[in-house]
């Protein structure tokens, strides 16, 4: 084979998969025997090697740069540099030292390096076994080209995407890429069937997945980033960082802060010059100072450090956070997109009911048995009504449990101390939950294998729809010539296994199938699939002797029907509880699952994400297509979609996000990563969970629980709350920093500054921390969850928030502030006076230190009223948050440093005053929460009239 012919191989999946064998190798341009180690090697430098080629993204100086580069950052600088010019060094390294802080810490917490592309390298082999110049051979994964024919055996990882030739009970585990954890059957039958999914291609076996049992022959037919798992590996390098809410809502708010300080400078920069007929180097100092009284310098690590406190509470309910602004992302979530195994339900597939023949006097041809218990731990029972029913007291029964689980290749595996402390399954959960179930009625499989042991087995085939396995059932291995007598048991589809009995077993007898019984087991069959159970019928036939041909031509005929055993995955018994808060919250849920529809649809109406009778179910081939329109459109109404690959489900998080929506995305597998990183917030499982996804994701659930996310959204709530309420706080105290310069300015001089540059930042940077930091400790307030999610439209910056803390909170407080400052020199010799009083000296120094230590004990105040916006502080329980008494504690000690520790006398500029001073300020320690609780009754009575409820 020439260059040119390798160049021209080009072929579609669903074609291939259609093709028969010799079609295959034809349409490949290869052979049985695989490759000549030339054409291999032409190949390769034709379709590349077969790896994952990685995007390179923003370099990391890039990402450092950006955190000293953004809007309060330069102006931080500029007011620095400004400093400086006015020959304040020290308050010039202060505010570079604030700048360099925010920036290290902000980039120290978001950087996250990517690692979603790495972590799905690991999952490709780094070894093939191929067929190469008609022999054997091992080689390099990233060596395999379209046209090799690769081995598989059990528990070998599959390099590439490929079409079996050939298949012994191949078995794959293909949950990597559909999320779904049950080996899937792999036969060479070419599919004739046009709609199906990739993942339900029976012939086809993917890269990225792993052979859980048998094996087979295969040929390569597309590698590296043409391959389904390169295409997830594309669409997640494709999916770009966006900024989360709150980091768009911080932009907002920096440039809020920023105009708002710029503008106030400006406008005394006029007034102290024109107005206050002060000279220009003082007017530009005075500039300064405004801009530094108006920039909260304290809030940007204060964001930072409420949103690792929310982590924290979060990794308590089992939420862990991988990147700091995801933790009030959740809190503004409008849709969450989950899928269902193992977060929904409990990925334990579990029987629920029988169907077995009742005895002729019943009336019926058979009765439905309940059983209880849930998982694999085989500790239910089997009732009949109020009656439990073991094997030894329904020889029904034992006949139904002992065919199914005898016609069976999995095993159960109890509790060890190996860190197992729950029953686990080797092989199909299906035929797990058929073990579970035997054991429970009372049957020793152990000793029934030992008795009648298998011969052989007929696997199943998508096209039979049933599995068979044939028994000595007399007496054991030893048993041979004309006395073995031979035993089918077999299980399969309902339907196709009913038409193939012709009798059944009645109270342990084989009488002829009737008509009636057939149409009470079809109804039986319906009304076990409407309660959206998966249900296998279970048969047995017993042989002639001496048979030579034992095909399911042969062997699957003339049946003696036993039954109907109907399973499911259960539902997390506090799944449902968990939906309806959201529903509650305002959150809507969609399930995007790679089951099948009427499984997925049963679930979610069980548990209550879809409560319409016409609720849609749409499929990924359906979801094909459909237009952008069509698909936004679906989703006015209740919807769930099925057997969706991973570029479906990254399409349905677009299209909600393009419809406004704030959109959190579960998963667990390879094909989640893309939706996962293209979600406001991915949430992936911490048990189940692929390396792929926990990278992609932004928060890790340790339990693998919706209820969990429901949790992680009550403190995503608190903590925007909160970010509200220490903003609110900082700001407020932004006026009394600011009022000291209005007098100076409107009088002309003639009022001495109340409060210097150096004052403003001890508060800004020094007490008010540890309170702020306490109002960002908070916990989520009562009836937090019933408000609906917050709009996009609303900022934590608005109107509201500026006429409280700069009017009817910060003017008091400024007043406040300038008394205690008038005070020091009215009790030292200046009665009466406000013009005309000393600019220097230590009675100056001792003012405005006084001044200081006002705007600290009436921020004590302050801290309590913002604890609440609407209702009334004292409905909170006053002791619940210690961080705020530690904080209290903190800004106390910290002002009585300031005034009386001489370093910082000299650095700060303040100085010592008497102790009776202190008493002087006790009484204005609560007026802040007088003002603000009277302007909270007036606004509960307002929002009464209207019909609001706070």
């Amino acid at each position: 084979m020439s260059d040119n012919n390798s160049q021209k191989i080009t072929i579609n999946r669903s074609e291939l998969a259609a093709c028969t064998i010799p079609e295959v190798y034809s349409s490949l341009q290869t052979t049985s025997s695989g490759l000549t180690q030339a054409e291999a090697e032409s190949r390769l430098g034709v379709f590349g090697k077969n790896a994952l080629r990685e995007v390179k993204g923003k370099p990391l100086y890039k990402k450092l740069l950006a955190n000293f580069t953004h809007l309060m950052a330069i102006m931080l600088w500029i007011a620095g540099a400004a400093a400086f010019i006015a020959q304040m060094p020290q308050l010039g390294i202060a505010v570079w030292a604030v700048n360099l802080i925010n920036g290290a810490f902000s980039f120290w917490q978001e950087f996250r390096a990517e690692k979603a592309t790495e972590a799905l390298r690991k999952l490709l082999p780094a070894y093939a076994r191929v067929l190469r110049d008609g022999g054997e051979q091992k080689i390099l994964a990233e060596e395999l080209v379209p046209g090799d024919s690769i081995l598989l055996g059990e528990g070998d990882s599959i390099s590439a995407d490929c079409r079996l030739v050939s298949s012994a009970e191949l078995r794959c585990d293909q949950s990597t890429l559909t999320g779904e954890s049950r080996p899937v059957l792999k036969t060479t039958t070419a599919i004739q069937q046009e709609g199906m999914s990739f993942t339900e291609m029976s012939d086809i076996v993917f890269a990225g997945t792993h052979v859980a049992a048998g094996t087979g022959k295969a040929v390569v037919f597309a590698t590296g980033m043409d391959t389904e798992f390169g295409k997830i590996a594309n669409l997640t390098q494709e999916v770009g960082e966006e900024l989360s809410p709150l980091q768009k809502e911080m932009k907002i708010a920096t440039r809020v802060i920023t105009f708002v300080a710029l503008g106030v400078g400006a406008l005394f920069f006029v007034l102290a010059f024109f107005l206050g007929k002060v000279n220009l180097t003082d007017s530009f100092i005075f500039t300064v100072g405004m801009v530094v009284a108006f920039v909260p310098e304290g809030m940007l690590p204060l964001v930072t450090l409420s949103l690792a406190m929310g982590s924290q509470r979060m990794a308590k309910r089992n939420a862990l956070i991988k990147k700091l602004s995801a933790v009030e992302t959740l809190g503004c979530t409008t849709v969450i997109c989950t899928d269902k195994t193992g977060t929904l339900t409990q990925n334990e597939m579990t029987v629920r009911s029988l169907w077995v023949p009742a005895s002729a006097a019943n009336g019926h041809a058979g009765k439905v048995l309940k059983v209880t218990g849930n998982g694999y731990a085989p500790e239910g029972n089997i009732y009949d009504a109020d009656k439990a029913l073991t094997a030894d007291s329904n020889p029904n029964l034992r006949a139904l449990l002992l065919a199914a689980g005898l016609c069976n290749n999995s095993k159960l595996l109890p509790p060890n101390g190996d860190g197992k402390n729950r029953w686990t399954i080797l092989g199909d959960p299906t035929e797990a939950a058929l073990l579970v179930v035997a054991r429970e009625g009372g049957i020793d499989l152990a000793e029934e294998e030992d008795q009648t042991p298998r011969l052989r087995e007929l696997p199943f085939e998508s096209r039979r729809k049933r599995m068979s396995t044939i028994h000595n059932l007399a007496g054991g291995w030893r048993s041979i010539g004309p006395s073995r007598r031979e035993i089918a048991y077999i299980k399969g589809a309902p339907i196709e296994m009913l038409d193939l009995s012709t009798a059944m077993l009645q109270s342990g007898k084989t009488i002829p199938m009737n008509e009636k019984a057939r149409m009470e087991i079809l109804a039986a069959n319906d009304e076990f699939a409407r309660d959206g159970l998966r249900v296998l019928a279970i048969a047995q036939r017993e042989l002639p002797a001496q048979m030579e041909d034992y095909t399911s031509e042969v062997i699957e005929k003339d049946m003696t029907f036993l039954g109907l055993i109907a399973m499911m995955d259960p539902p997390r018994p506090e799944v449902s509880k968990a939906v309806e808060e959201c529903h509650t919250a305002g959150i809507r849920v969609v399930m995007i699952t790679g089951d099948y529809g009427l499984t997925a649809e049963s679930i979610a109406r069980r548990i209550g994400i879809v409560k319409n009778k016409d609720a849609r179910v749409i499929s990924g081939f359906e979801l094909e297509t459909m237009s952008e329109d069509d698909l936004i459109k679906a989703l006015d109404d209740e919807v769930i979609f099925a057997r969706v690959a991973p570029e479906h489900k990254l399409r349905v998080v677009s299209a909600l996000q393009v419809k406004g929506n704030v959109v959190a995305v579960t998963g667990d597998g390879v094909n989640d990563a893309p939706a996962l990183k293209k979600a406001d917030i991915g949430v992936a499982m911490g048990i189940t969970g692929t390396d792929v996804a926990k990278e992609a994701a932004s928060m890790i659930l340790t339990d693998d629980n919706f209820a969990s996310i429901v949790n992680a959204v009550e403190e995503g709530r608190a903590v925007y709350s909160n970010i509200r309420k220490f903003c609110s706080y900082i700001f407020t105290s932004n006026t009394p920093e600011a009022i000291p310069f209005i007098f100076f300015v409107l009088s002309g001089g003639l009022i001495p500054l109340g409060l210097t540059v150096m004052q403003i930042l001890a508060i800004d940077l020094g007490t008010d921390m540890v309170p702020a930091l306490g109002l960002g400790a908070e916990p989520p307030e009562p009836g937090i969850m019933t408000r609906p999610p917050r709009s996009l439209k609303s900022h934590v910056i608005d109107r509201s928030m500026l006429i409280r803390t700069y009017g009817y909170l910060g003017i008091p407080q400024g007043l406040i502030a300038m008394l205690a400052f008038f005070f020091m020199f009215w009790t030292n010799g200046y009665p009466g006076q406000i013009f005309g009083l000393p600019a220097s000296g230590s009675l100056y120094v001792a003012a405005t230190s006084l001044t200081l230590a006002s705007v600290v004990f009436t921020q004590i105040g302050n801290v309590f009223a913002q604890r609440t916006e609407k209702i009334s502080t004292f409905k909170l329980a006053f002791f619940n948050n210690k961080l705020i008494w530690l904080g209290i504690l903190s800004e106390l000690v910290l002002v009585v440093m300031i005034v009386y520790v001489p370093f910082l006398n000299l650095f700060i500029g303040t100085g010592p005053f008497p102790a009776w001073y202190w008493l002087f300020l006790v009484p204005f320690i609560p007026a802040l929460t007088i003002i603000d609780e009277i302007a909270k009754f007036i606004k509960r009575r307002i929002d009464s009239r209207r019909g609001v409820t706070p």
